[in-house]
């Protein structure tokens, strides 16, 4: 059969191929031209560096490279940057004007720099690797005849989204700052909620074409040394033309791309960011990307919300339960009704099964069958709501909800007690506090209603079980998933199903391995005695 197959491609192959190409692909080849050696050095001919300048930066092909040529004192200089990536009025006042105007003598590095240059962050480098790097991320680069060295000046400045309320982690009590795509700004508003020198930022770049800015926060008292070289090692590592998003760098640092369980947290929120990064945790911003990748995790993290910590906690415990019981609806509801409708009749009274199996007497489909309709169709009206329009997303919404639910009803397609089912379930899925786990008890619900429809209860009990023994196996950062259901003093089960007063969180989760393990001391409220 194989060699069956061999025979008809190369014979497809063959009857398609171009006896005459007028253009041959050679992958090597093409790598090889599309780029050119980058390792060139600033010369102290300016000349030459001018041909050096618009060799590398395609003067002349790119409408939005500017170079423009002055002198200093007689001496020949030129400034080169990328239009609308800079502050063209504080070039012309604070570096060609004192350049052109205020200069006596002949320029070199040191009186540019000391003297002529009214720019706090100006540096000098005479690499065109890292030249470019800087001018292409809004910064400038002065060359001057004789020197052989470029100055780089920080004017970057470009169009941006205002700090506005976050989207994904909404709360009602707490502040509404939320992250922008500026990852200069995001770190900023980490630095003002957590002003303490011990909190290192490190600059990084990622993406070997794109180099995407990106910063990596942590507290240098409090975290894992082992934790944050695990984690400089692995984005150091990694080897892609370009990364724009954080949810592609997670895909490139997660241990696990084939877990159904994020193994990092998404926020739009510093001060959740700044939390995570007091009990111990790692962030990670970047460039162009509104959100921050938290890490290490546990699977108790996606219950939970900024929320809870706002509340009193008995109020906060109340709001966990309904959440729980939501996350546990929306997984496990599908296949538990039908395994009762399957298997088990004595679950439910005599009464009420009547009135369901009256409702389906008319279906011509499975119970299976109908329950799967239902699921893709609510998926399929919730991913149109999405896409559509702002205007016409609510009304989608009512008339896939009630118009055609309605209509299906009545036209013996589905049963009332199935669309209830359904409903409840994916009510219960906008009840997870994450976006992203949610699509993995999505898929999950399948998997439950599958093995609940051959096998009824066993076949639920034993998808919990490989459910389980699949996160037991899956790590955030070579740390267990499942950690946070140790039976330690500040590590179980019921700190993350329950809500304690604030000053008895006295410790630091164990799994993080923190430098210091506590948070408050041991009587935080010392007027009570």
């Amino acid at each position: 059969m194989n060699k069956l197959f061999k025979i008809l491609k190369n014979f497809i192959l063959y009857s398609v191929k171009d006896e005459n190409p007028k253009f041959q692909f050679d992958p090597e080849e093409a790598d090889t031209q599309s780029t050119p050696s980058k390792d060139i050095t600033v010369k102290q001919s300016i000349e030459e560096n001018l041909s050096n300048v618009k060799d590398y930066f395609n003067f002349g092909i790119s409408g939005d490279i500017k170079i423009r040529e002055f002198k200093i004192s007689g001496v020949k200089a030129f400034i080169l940057f990328i239009e609308g990536m800079v502050n063209t009025d504080f070039i012309d006042q604070n570096i060609l004007k004192p350049l052109m105007l205020h200069s006596h003598e002949k320029p070199t590095k040191d009186t540019v720099l000391d003297t002529l240059i009214t720019h706090n962050q100006a540096i000098t480098s005479g690499e065109f690797k890292k030249i470019a790097s800087s001018v292409n991320f809004g910064d400038c680069a002065i060359f001057v005849d004789n020197v052989d060295v470029a100055i780089i000046c920080d004017v970057k400045t470009w169009d941006r989204r205002g700090i506005d309320a976050p989207l994904t982690d909404a709360v009602i009590m707490g502040p509404h700052e939320g992250f922008n795509e500026n990852f200069k700004i995001n770190t900023a508003l980490v630095r003002k909620i957590i002003r303490d020198e011990n909190l290192i930022i490190e600059n990084l770049s990622v993406g070997a074409q794109s180099k995407t800015p990106c910063a990596f926060m942590y507290m240098k008292n409090i975290a894992n040394d082992e934790l944050v070289e695990e984690l400089k090692k692995r984005i150091n590592n990694i080897s892609c033309d370009y990364i724009y998003q954080v949810s592609e760098l997670e895909q490139f640092i997660e241990d696990s791309s084939f877990s159904l369980v994020p193994q990092m947290l998404k926020t739009e929120r510093p001060d959740k960011t700044a939390e995570s990064l007091i009990e111990g945790k790692i962030a990670v911003i970047l460039q162009g990307s509104p959100f921050a990748l938290v890490l290490p995790i546990t699977i108790s993290e996606f219950f939970t919300t900024v929320e809870d910590k706002n509340l009193r906690f008995p109020y906060s415990n109340m709001i966990r339960i309904i959440r729980l019981l939501g996350i546990l609806a929306s997984i496990l509801l599908p296949g538990f009704y039908i395994s009762i409708l399957n298997f088990h009749h004595e679950m439910i009274p005599t009464n009420l099964l009547f009135a369901i199996e009256a409702t389906r007497e008319a279906i011509p489909f499975s119970a299976l069958t109908e329950l799967i309709i239902m699921e893709i169709s609510f998926d399929l009206i919730r991913e149109a709501s999405i896409r559509v329009p702002s205007p016409v997303g609510s009304t989608l919404g009512i008339i896939g909800g009630l118009i055609i639910g309605q209509a299906a009803v009545s036209a013996n397609v589905v049963s009332p007690i199935s669309i209830i089912i359904v409903a409840l379930a994916g009510i219960g899925s906008f009840a997870t506090p994450d976006y992203s786990v949610s699509f993995g008890f999505r898929l999950s619900r399948y998997f439950y209603t599958f093995l609940g429809s051959i096998f009824g209860f066993l076949g639920l009990s034993l998808g919990i079980f490989i459910n389980i023994s699949i996160l037991c196996n899956v790590n955030s950062l070579g740390v267990s998933m499942m950690k946070s259901l140790d039976n330690d003093e500040n590590d179980n089960i019921f700190r993350y199903l329950f809500s304690y007063p604030i000053w008895k969180r006295e410790l630091r989760h164990s799994y993080l391995h923190a430098k210091h393990q506590r948070v408050q001391q041991h009587i935080s409220r010392k007027w009570a005695k």
